[in-house]
């Protein structure tokens, strides 16, 4: 016999599981901005998004599971737009192709102050699992700029070689802008920001042996 989902006020039970879990990650996004992922308790948590604790633990096994989420979302949303772009640019100049990229991701974790303040301030040493997660996504950046360097050398506008340690300072000098501009009451202005990026990355790329 084949068991048919209940509906609650004409949402069933699994829109209701999804739409609840999604109200959690909101709240945390913003009390882990406001107050601190440190201060906020699952209480707040819960008064703000509107359910109960055991709809919290429902959904989440531990208040840090909130912040491996929204911090992955983050970098996940981020990195399907600029990858979203690469079809568009991809006969373009180094100089264009880069900028659209850089231009692309800046505008995708400044759309909202509390998304570089979340994933480059509150989520930085909470735990192992953060630490191992944040590693996670270091990685996929740096590659992503060493691609784009090695096509930068395979045009004939960057040296031939191993850009393995320039990727990585690069995500390095790009998480301490993004942490630079929240710091600032209204933030920074974004432009400003991506040019800045702009010139670091096109300097470190093509730049001699």
């Amino acid at each position: 016999m084949t068991r048919v989902k209940r509906a609650y006020a004409g949402v069933e039970g699994g829109q209701r599981k999804a739409e609840r879990r999604e109200r959690l990650l909101l709240a945390a996004l913003d009390l882990f901005t406001a107050r601190g992922y440190q201060q906020t308790k699952i209480v707040d948590l819960c008064t703000v998004a509107g359910v109960s604790t055991r709809n919290f633990y429902e959904e989440f096994q531990a208040k840090e599971q909130l912040l491996l989420a929204l911090h992955r979302r983050i970098n996940a949303e981020a990195l399907r737009r600029v990858t979203a772009v690469l079809d568009t640019i991809a006969d373009a100049d180094v100089v264009t192709r880069v900028s659209t990229l850089l231009d692309t991701f800046v505008a995708s974790v400044t759309a909202d102050p509390r998304l570089p303040k979340l994933a480059y301030v509150e989520a930085v040493g909470v735990s192992v699992d953060m630490e191992r997660q944040h590693r996670e996504w270091l990685t996929h950046w740096a590659k992503f700029i060493e691609s784009e360097a090695r096509h930068a050398a395979e045009q004939g506008v960057a040296p031939d070689r191993d850009y393995r340690l320039t990727a990585i300072a690069l995500v390095g000098a790009i998480t301490g802008l993004l942490r630079e501009w929240q710091a600032h009451t209204p933030p920074l202005a974004a432009d400003e920001i991506a040019t800045e990026i702009r010139g670091l990355m096109l300097a470190a790329i093509t730049r001699p042996v």
